[in-house]
């Protein structure tokens, strides 16, 4: 069955990819309490990693790419977790985006972007959220960017 979801994803260019499976002692989803905490998601293009850092060999535009592929990973994450019902989606509560970058990198807001606008673009008013966007030194496998997020679900 085709949902709003998947016309606004088409629309854009945009497919889910399988829903990763965790590669540590973690699970990729807990729902609680009427919400879903999502854990962090890496970004993935064409089947690898997109790695770097920002500032420092990869720029805005990579990192804005790359935070848009963590936040198909997470739709795809919610997708599996709500066992493909994506309705039950109330609202995307917060996302955390987490940008590997160098010492004198200060747009990691603007590489946050790329997973928020996507939220909004497939969810409409109800994908606007909170957020944080911080700098890191380093990501898990060398990842450019890690989004995690919570979502409130019915």
């Amino acid at each position: 069955m085709t949902t709003a979801i998947d016309r606004k994803l088409e629309e854009l260019g945009l497919s889910l990819p399988e829903a990763a499976a965790p590669v540590a002692a973690y699970v990729p989803a807990v729902e609680a309490a009427g919400l879903l905490h999502i854990s962090g998601q890496l970004p993935f293009k064409d089947g690898a990693l997109m790695t770097g850092r920002l500032g420092d060999g990869r720029d805005l535009e990579f990192g804005a790419e790359a935070a848009q592929r963590c936040a198909l990973m997470l739709v795809a994450q919610i997708k599996k977790a709500l066992d493909g019902d994506l309705s039950r989606v109330v609202r995307i509560v917060k996302l955390g985006v987490f940008v590997n970058s160098a010492t004198d990198f200060t747009d990691q807001p603007k590489v946050a972007n790329g997973a928020s606008e996507l939220m909004q673009a497939l969810f409409g008013e109800d994908g606007r959220h909170a957020r944080s966007a911080v700098g890191v030194p380093t990501l898990p496998l060398g990842a450019a960017v890690e989004v995690d997020a919570i979502v409130a679900v019915r």
